[in-house]
């Protein structure tokens, strides 16, 4: 799943630190929604975060403006995090006593998400005895304080009370969300579901893929760090929340879509299972005979295209087979330019179509063949990119 930083920023001149913050985590692959307090906005406009984080930024609890939602529900459920740099101590004595008096202190309150909170003020008001109380009392509820550093302040002190640098505040919390990024920086292409070839208005040829490999690859590669560009055809899963997802029905704008899109991948995975065949001639209304004959076309085979195409990029295929399982997903590696794939009897209790387990056996170019018991399609998934890793 997509991770989401929600940003609060209040009125503090380190606010514009947080312009390098929001600018790291979006490279990083995040998505970040900022929340103002209105005195943030007399140091940084709203428009910088908006242009930076490509998300409107929320200044207000009431915006007549905007659509109706309660954004501080919307907000505190879609955070991942919930970080506030910087973070002043009026806004650490609202939090530590209950307040919720504008749109920043309201949706943290609502929160359930871990909430990173970076202290930025003159020395004095630091050391202050209610302010000290008030960081130990965040701590002891939950609070993860990311302490200042020592310095020279904005008001020509020097002394503690500097807001902790973007680089570690986003290097902290990026470790504890994405603690192996071993796919960072790179852009993971993956097909999943089955595909729908039209008979007339009402009917269509299918499969019984579900698309729940594909789904599970793409969730293990976003949390791995890395981009995830999906083309899904019929999927019976919810949709994952990833970079980019990109919907067909039948095998040929599967194939359009996968032509387009592999360019922008160092990996593609082909986990759908397109039909093989469409029919020749499609009847725009509904047939009404008692016996039917169709006459049926071969499909293009994706894999063979892309296999063909792929140069330096890294292909994974899956076989489901019912019989010689190795000796028939062996021909179809090679068959098919393959790097990898990923065999499976479907007629074992556990694997294949609609299953949330999987028992498959792993192929790979070079002669490596590891067998695995029944798992949750998402440990296979995980064991996928590893073999990935080890070849790249």
């Amino acid at each position: 799943m997509k991770k989401t930083i929600v940003l609060g920023v209040s009125g503090c001149i380190a606010a514009y630190k947080s312009c390098e913050i929001v600018s790291r985590f979006v490279k990083l692959g995040y998505e970040v929604r900022v929340i103002m307090t209105e005195n943030a906005t007399e140091f940084v406009t709203p428009l910088t975060f908006e242009t930076l984080s490509m998300n409107r930024v929320v200044t207000s609890t009431f915006d007549k403006n905007r659509e109706f939602e309660v954004e501080h529900i919307s907000y505190a459920k879609m955070a991942s995090v919930f970080l506030i740099a910087p973070a002043t101590a009026n806004i650490i004595g609202k939090i530590a006593s209950g307040i919720a008096d504008d749109m920043l202190s309201t949706t943290v309150l609502a929160t359930k998400a871990p909430v990173y909170i970076c202290p930025a003020m003159n020395t004095a008001m630091y050391e202050n005895s209610a302010h000290q109380e008030n960081l130990n009392k965040l701590r002891k509820m939950g609070y993860r304080i990311i302490e200042p550093s020592e310095g020279r302040l904005a008001c020509g002190d020097i002394g503690k009370g500097k807001m902790a640098e973007p680089e570690t505040i986003v290097s902290l919390i990026d470790s504890e969300l994405t603690p192996f990024p071993d796919f960072r920086g790179k852009t993971v292409l993956i097909t999943a579901g089955a595909t729908e070839e039209p008979i007339d208005a009402v009917r269509y040829i299918t499969n019984r893929s579900s698309g729940k490999m594909g789904v599970a690859l793409a969730e293990a590669v976003q949390d791995r760090g890395g981009k995830v560009i999906l083309i899904a055809g019929n999927i019976s899963v919810k949709y994952p929340d990833v970079s980019s997802i990109i919907k067909v029905k039948t095998t040929v704008e599967m194939l359009e879509a996968v032509k387009i899109e592999m360019a922008k991948a160092d990996i593609i995975i082909k986990a759908a299972a397109p039909s093989d065949y469409r029919i020749e001639e499609i009847f725009l209304q509904k047939i009404k005979a008692e016996r039917l004959s169709l006459n049926l076309v071969k499909n293009p085979d994706i894999a063979k295209y892309v296999g063909k195409n792929k140069d330096r990029k890294i292909l994974v295929v899956f076989a489901a087979e019912t019989n010689d399982l190795l000796e028939n997903a062996s021909v179809k590696l090679k068959e098919k330019n393959a790097d990898i794939i990923v065999a499976n009897d479907v007629t074992k209790e556990g694997a294949g179509f609609g299953s949330d387990t999987n028992i498959a056996t792993i192929i790979r170019k070079d002669g490596v063949m590891t067998s695995y018991e029944r798992m949750p399609k998402r440990e296979l998934a995980d064991l996928i990119l590893d073999n990935i890793l080890e070849i790249s």
